[in-house]
C-alpha cells in the first residue's frame, strides 16, 4: 500500500489528522496511552508494540492500530522507525 492509498483509506474511515513520526534507533517508550485512536503505516525501520494482548513487531508496509486510551509500550529497531500515523 502506498502512502497516498493509506491516507485516502484512513480519511474514508474518519481519520482526519496525519503525522509523520520518526523514532531513534533502539529507542523505547514505557507504557503510556493516547487520547486518540491511531492507525499507522510503517514506512521504514521497525517497531515492536506491546499491549495487554501481547507484543507485535511491525515493519515496512505493515499497519498497526491502537484504540484510544489503550496502554502500550514501544521499542524501535536498530534503524529506528518512520511511520505515517492517522488519528481520530
Amino acid at each position: 500500500m502506498t502512502r497516498d492509498e493509506f491516507e485516502a483509506e484512513q480519511r474514508a474511515a474518519g481519520f482526519n489528522t496525519f503525522a509523520d513520526v520518526i523514532r531513534e534507533p533502539n529507542g523505547h517508550l514505557d507504557t503510556h496511552t493516547h487520547p486518540f485512536e491511531a492507525r499507522a503505516l510503517i514506512l521504514a525501520g521497525e517497531i515492536r508494540i506491546e499491549t495487554r494482548s501481547g507484543a507485535h513487531r511491525y515493519g515496512p508496509g505493515d499497519i498497526f492500530h491502537l484504540a484510544a486510551e489503550a496502554p502500550h509500550s514501544e521499542d524501535y529497531g536498530p534503524a529506528g522507525v518512520h511511520y505515517l500515523a492517522a488519528r481520530r
